[in-house]
């Protein structure tokens, strides 16, 4: 899953791809790179980040939606109408933060054919690295997912059209997201695939101590990481680069 941000201030790529023709560009390049499902999001939802108005979001988001659509594509977002319009235009996954939380989500989902991504959060995106608790942050995440399929099942959301993301870096320490990398084997129980977004974030900075636009080698250790503990979907940044190391890791487990 390739990761296209239509924002002025997303923590990694903010601004580069803001303009939709240079968008749709990155777009097509990532599909040429191996993408095999893009990730469209017209709102940054760094920490601290605060909300875009929702007429603005579409503003964003729409064009390059409906210049893509020929192939898979996911959009990113937290808001029922942004979800009915984009699936509307063609995109055939929502990839929520909010794991359907909003009022209307579910019935959003349930009156298309699209796919989901229901993602954990603790907090939101303004306030969610305050101060983030757990007892057991892979069983409480794990328990949150839960729910959510269930709540989705519900409102008639079939489980083959539902993806889970525990949620690296949305309400969580360093500690947390480790112990979340180290024991991510065990969301295998929840019997649906798991989507792995570590691409650029902060926990790989507090590890190297580089900037996010130099942790390539680090996104491609850690999205490779989290395939081998099962991920199957991995929404990353730099698509060529982490391509290549999985092409390297296929063919050693085949031989």
């Amino acid at each position: 899953m390739g990761v296209l941000n239509v924002t002025p201030d997303s923590f990694s790529d903010g601004g580069r791809y803001f303009d939709p023709v240079r968008a749709i560009a990155r777009g097509r390049a990532m599909r040429d790179e191996g993408a095999d499902l893009l990730d469209v999001g017209g709102e940054s939802t760094r920490p601290g980040a605060a909300p875009v108005d929702e007429n603005e979001e579409l503003r964003r988001v729409l064009p390059v939606v409906e210049a893509l659509a020929a192939a898979p594509l996911s959009v990113d977002t937290r808001r029922p109408r942004v979800m009915r319009e984009a699936l509307a235009a063609g995109a055939s996954m929502v990839n929520d933060i909010e794991a359907l939380r909003a009022p209307g989500a579910l019935e959003a989902l349930a009156a298309s054919d699209g796919a989901v991504c229901l993602m954990h959060m603790q907090g939101t995106p303004a306030t969610m690295q305050q101060a983030p608790a757990y007892l057991d942050v892979v069983a409480e995440v794990m328990d949150f997912l839960r729910e959510r399929v269930a709540a989705c099942e519900r409102a008639g959301i079939a489980r083959e059209r539902i993806v889970v993301d525990p949620g690296f870096g949305f309400g969580k320490t360093l500690a947390h997201n480790l112990e979340l990398v180290r024991r991510l084997g065990e969301f295998a129980t929840l019997g649906l695939p798991v989507v792995a977004g570590l691409s650029r974030k902060s926990m790989l900075g507090a590890l190297t101590g580089r900037p996010d636009g130099d942790r390539v080698a680090a996104s491609v250790a850690a999205a490779l990481l989290a395939a081998q503990r099962g991920a199957k979907i991995l929404r990353v940044h730099d698509v060529r680069e982490t391509r290549d190391a999985l092409a390297l890791w296929h063919a050693l487990a085949t031989t």
